[in-house]
């Protein structure tokens, strides 16, 4: 079925279910007024009450869409409002980092670049317009159901109400939560609804993003998990894929074919880990809905990654085998020993992710580091925003998704591996490690350039070249080679820290700390740091700086006779004497040479060069064993 079609049919079914059997609701009648903190739980109760929703039920299902945040009134990376997630495509729109750059998703100078063109956004699914549904349901305007939040409870009652009526039952809310999901099939609402339902048993208190306490008694429901074969669901098939159990997971193949040009697509078979070691796991958005981008991805002149993951409900879909190597991150080294996941959204038109999708991410991760031996930190698990362009070329193409609202704090709690570790008081390394709801940074440019976001929680801090909140930001002379300072544009990561990363003490004074960044010293509030314990490395004695690179490549007598040797190109910084880095590391130096269609020709060419990964700015980088001490951070 095309992607018109799908989007045909949900369409034609979504008009169909806004005249067949839905109740308007009449206004709420006023409550009590409720302590300050305590509105958005009144919030709730009055909901259930009003539509005949099992408040606990109620309550579980938001969470796991918003986990009871306003969010500011801003839309979801899928176009979800309030509390209930209610969605309103019209009003969120669409938008695209992906456009901003050149990067060469592949990042592999030993072959021609890739830039393939990215079609318009197709129309988006009925289903990311639920917010009319709401309004006809309780005789609110989409407006107010989007910027209200209790209206927007209402609203999300209402919904439910209306699926179990569909269902004729009151037995049990499985299939009515199941169908909130907006899956289109029946693993992934199933797995939507049992993480409902596991939530609903564990029970959650939390003081969400605007000060509302909110609890979650823990209580076991009934389940008749037989309702979901009368959702009218497609079945689908997850035999071939590679996934933890108890979470929605199918397989959409991406091409692996020979072009009419001579070259082929959409990514290179390998056979890891046994060919190379998988040392990361990228995190992406799609910065394009469900249908469109499964259509992209199973183009062969396109792109690939290794996994799509589903906002509304977190169902998973894998596109390239783990073993081989997907053209996702934008640096060959990096893709070559990383697996990527593109999670659907947008970085800045809409600025919060699901907790569905945070929660079904984290289970993968969780599972595919376990498999692969790969560290839960942030020096390996890493954001596109994260990986070092090539050369200093391609430093200014690089993408910065997932953006400054990936919760990674909250991201690390779901992975079982806190960012909150050891350390100890006065430790020369820092963890960045900002309250997300209360840390809410002034940037620029999430509807037009220039034009302030709204306020809300982030991941990230900026540094500054003085202990001062007004003193200017650094310099990246990657991004800006006259070396002017970096901005609080939204795609601006110049200056930018951000949870779990790890950075080495530079200095402190009064509530300021300092650390090294760029070769430079950057300041800012040591509220936003926790003491970490590790490595550091500084150059070897006797030398001035030395070099960084963006790759870790080996040495040019390591390739065999016939396959040229790559350039080890020094990206524009340096690392000066008396500074130090965080280490994520000492690595040895590979290059995987496939550049025919036929993988028996594909070669791992590895050299005696050994490198130390460091955090050094914003991203990871490189610098040569034998040009740096490995030191403990004392």
């Amino acid at each position: 079925m095309s992607r018109r079609t799908r989007t045909a049919r949900r369409t034609l079914l979504a008009a169909t279910a806004l005249t067949a059997g839905l109740l308007a609701g009449a206004p709420a009648t006023a409550a009590p007024a409720a302590p300050a903190d305590q509105q958005r739980q009144r919030a709730f109760a009055a909901a259930a009450g009003e539509f005949g929703v099992p408040e606990n039920v109620l309550l579980a299902v938001s969470y796991l869409e918003s986990r009871w945040d306003y969010n500011a009134g801003t839309p979801s990376t899928s176009a979800g409002y309030g509390p209930m997630h209610l969605t309103d495509l019209r009003e969120a729109g669409t938008g695209t980092h992906h456009d901003e750059g050149a990067e060469d998703a592949r990042g592999d100078a030993g072959r021609p670049e890739l830039h393939p063109s990215t079609p318009e956004p197709g129309l988006p699914p009925a289903s990311l317009q639920t917010i009319d549904v709401a309004a006809r349901l309780t005789g609110t305007t989409a407006d107010t159901l989007r910027t209200d939040p209790a209206q927007n409870i209402r609203g999300g009652a209402a919904l439910l109400a209306s699926y179990q009526r569909e269902l004729g039952t009151s037995d049990s809310w499985y299939g009515a939560v199941a169908r909130y999901s907006g899956a289109g099939d029946t693993a992934a609402a199933a797995a939507f609804a049992d993480e409902v339902f596991g939530t609903l048993a564990e029970g959650v208190t939390r003081t969400t993003d605007d000060g509302q306490l909110v609890r979650l008694a823990a209580a076991e429901v009934a389940q008749d998990r037989a309702q979901l074969d009368r959702l009218g669901l497609r079945r689908t098939d997850s035999a071939n894929v590679e996934c933890p159990r108890g979470i929605s997971c199918e397989s959409i193949p991406a091409p692996y074919e020979e072009l009419p040009d001579g070259g082929y697509g959409n990514h290179d078979l390998a056979n890891r880990p046994q060919s190379q070691k998988i040392d990361y796991i990228i995190i992406h958005d799609t910065e394009g809905y469900w249908d469109d981008v499964l259509d992209l991805v199973q183009d062969p002149t396109y792109v690939s990654w290794h996994y799509s993951l589903r906002s509304a409900d977190g169902h998973i879909a894998q596109h390239v085998p783990t073993k081989d190597v997907a053209y996702h991150a934008g640096n060959w080294y990096v893709n070559s020993k990383s697996i990527g996941l593109e999670h659907e959204g947008f970085a800045a038109k809409g600025t919060w992710y699901t907790e569905a999708m945070y929660r079904t991410s984290s289970k993968l991760v969780r599972y595919l580091a376990a498999k692969n031996r790969i560290p839960l930190d942030r020096a390996h698990i890493l954001g596109h925003d994260n990986v070092p362009g090539i050369n200093p070329a391609k430093v200014p193409t690089m993408h910065w998704d997932p953006g400054p609202y990936w919760d990674w704090s909250h991201y690390f709690d779901l992975l079982g591996a806190p960012l909150n570790g050891p350390g100890r008081p006065g430790s020369g390394l820092v963890t960045i490690n900002p309250d997300f709801a209360t840390n809410q940074p002034t940037f620029t440019g999430c509807e037009s350039a220039g034009t302030p976001c709204p306020a809300r929680g982030s991941a990230s801090v900026h540094l500054r070249t003085e202990p001062r909140e007004d003193a200017p930001l650094l310099a990246d002379i990657g991004l800006r080679p006259d070396g002017s300072p970096s901005t609080m544009g939204v795609s601006d990561i110049g200056s930018r820290v951000d949870a779990g990363q790890r950075y080495a003490v530079a200095g402190t004074r009064s509530d300021w700390t300092a650390v090294w960044y760029l070769g430079q010293r950057g300041w800012l509030p040591s509220r936003a740091v926790k003491p970490a314990f590790g490595m550091v490395v500084t150059p070897k004695q006797g030398a001035a700086s030395v070099p960084v690179y963006g790759t870790a490549y080996p040495e040019p007598e390591a390739y065999p006779e016939g396959r040229p040797p790559l350039p080890i190109v020094p990206l524009q910084y340096s690392l000066p004497a008396g500074q130090r880095y965080s280490s994520g590391g000492v690595i040895g130096s590979e290059y995987y040479y496939a550049t025919t269609f036929d993988p028996s020709q594909h070669v791992v060419v590895r050299g005696k060069t050994r490198y130390v990964q460091i955090q050094f700015g914003h991203r990871v980088a490189y610098v040569k064993a034998d040009d740096v001490r490995l030191l403990p951070a004392f």
